[in-house]
């Protein structure tokens, strides 16, 4: 998979001293990317936001007033904000990724397959481990892979979601995908879907090493955001361009 371009980029990050923040103008220093401040007057060809969900309505509001495409990689949003992405998504490009890996993103692919090919005999669990300072979970990433598990069997993941068991008299309900949470140490983030069938098991997975594959990926997600018409995208249309 290429996603190198030459094209001239210039990006504003709206929280710059965030770990994505330094993360992506790390990597930017490497890819002739230009950063402008956020603070600044002008504002780059694609408004990138990995802050914290408070602060989305500024974003928004910012990359509407400006006509600016907007990358949404913050995560712990609610049913609200996919309100406000969706009415901005209208008048602007905005493309929301609760993971900008492209490892992930083909993750996601395959889980989709594998969860239309082997269907409800196969039993569905995610399990994922993020450093302990992270405030959310299951992940977001976690969350969008259940999403495309539950695309592939034609299921709303609100309705077979099954989250932190801890008790007695846990049957597992029949077509559920179920979520366990992990926090520790330093763990940039690792993904593994585990479909559990009669006498075998499928693990899809995915090791994050460090923030700087998220920098890459929000990077070429920003490159194939400029010029892009109003909508709402997905990593998945990055990788689809490819």
């Amino acid at each position: 998979m290429t996603l190198v371009m030459t094209e001239p980029l210039s990006i504003t990050l709206f929280a710059p001293r965030g770990r994505m923040g330094r993360a992506i103008a790390d990597a930017a220093a490497h890819d002739e990317v230009v950063l402008i401040a956020s603070d600044d007057t002008a504002i780059g060809d694609v408004l990138v936001d990995f802050s914290v969900p408070q602060a989305l309505q500024a974003s928004l509001a910012r990359a509407v007033s400006t006509r600016t495409p907007l990358l949404i990689g913050t995560t712990g949003l609610d049913a609200g904000a996919d309100i406000e992405i969706a009415e901005a998504a209208r008048l602007i490009p905005v493309l929301r990724a609760a993971n900008t890996s492209l490892g992930v993103a083909l993750l996601s692919d395959l889980v989709e397959r594998a969860a239309r090919v082997l269907g409800e005999a196969w039993d569905i669990e995610i399990v994922e481990m993020h450093h302990r300072a992270k405030v959310d979970a299951p992940s977001g990433t976690a969350l969008a892979l259940g999403e495309a598990a539950a695309t592939g069997r034609g299921i709303a993941l609100a309705d077979h979601s099954e989250h932190g068991r801890d008790a007695s008299h846990l049957a597992r309900a029949p077509g559920a995908i179920g979520f366990a949470s992990l926090r520790g140490g330093t763990v940039a983030g690792d993904h593994d879907v585990i479909f559990a069938g009669p006498e075998e098991r499928l693990i899809l997975s995915h090791r994050a090493e460090s923030r700087a594959i998220f920098a890459r990926g929000a990077i070429a997600a920003a490159r194939f955001l400029k010029g892009k018409p109003a909508g709402l995208y997905s990593m998945a249309d990055v990788i689809s361009a490819a």
